[in-house]
């Protein structure tokens, strides 16, 4: 072998060896990075999908879904077992009133009143998070992390916010803000379902 071929050959196999790392980047939605995978509750889950939600033309924020096993149906995701998280990352200032409204608008337009009635005391505490929190500025994260035997736990930027809410419903009921048949922003649904 020449010198000319030993070096195509050398740059062919760095840039096979490097192909792998870029299949598995991170990926990007308005300048957020999300991480392929997390741990929650001692468990790796994987970015099932991530997108950006909007009102108006303002990008508010980006948002990535975590589940154990990727899903691509609204039941899947709500049936899947173990840890979930989802991940947000605003993308501009907004007043925790304004954020809490836009909560409770997206609940009481996905789940039925029964449904709230059974989770009241949860979404209250849920609410109480926000009220410690005057402003969510630009950059800040907000983790919703969903850990079976404990509950759901906030946190913002890394930090614990508010009490643990124990029961799946009322994770599940989060989830349908966006996943929901009346979804808070419909093409962030698709974007978390994973499609393309």
């Amino acid at each position: 072998m020449n010198r000319r071929t030993i070096l195509h050959t050398l740059m062919a196999v760095a840039i096979a060896a490097a192909l792998p790392s870029f299949a598995f980047a991170a990926v990007d939605v308005a300048g957020v990075k999300f991480d392929d995978t997390v741990t929650v509750g001692g468990q790796q889950l994987k970015l099932n999908g991530a997108g950006l939600r909007t009102k108006v033309i303002f990008k508010v924020y980006a948002a990535g879904l975590y589940l154990t096993d990727k899903k691509s149906t609204v039941p899947d995701v709500l049936a899947v077992p173990g840890p979930r998280r989802v991940a947000i990352t605003m993308l501009r200032e907004v007043s925790s009133e304004e954020f809490g409204k836009a909560f409770t608008d997206g609940l009481n337009a996905n789940t039925g009143k029964d449904e709230r009635n059974k989770i009241l005391p949860q979404i209250m505490k849920f609410g109480e998070v926000f009220a410690q929190t005057p402003v969510l500025k630009k950059g800040d994260q907000l983790s919703l992390d969903w850990t079976p035997n404990d509950g759901t736990q906030c946190y913002l930027n890394g930090k614990k916010i508010g009490e643990l809410m124990p029961d799946l419903a009322f994770y599940n009921a989060v989830l349908r803000i966006w996943l929901g048949d009346k979804p808070v922003d419909s093409s962030l649904k698709p974007a978390l379902l994973g499609e393309k």
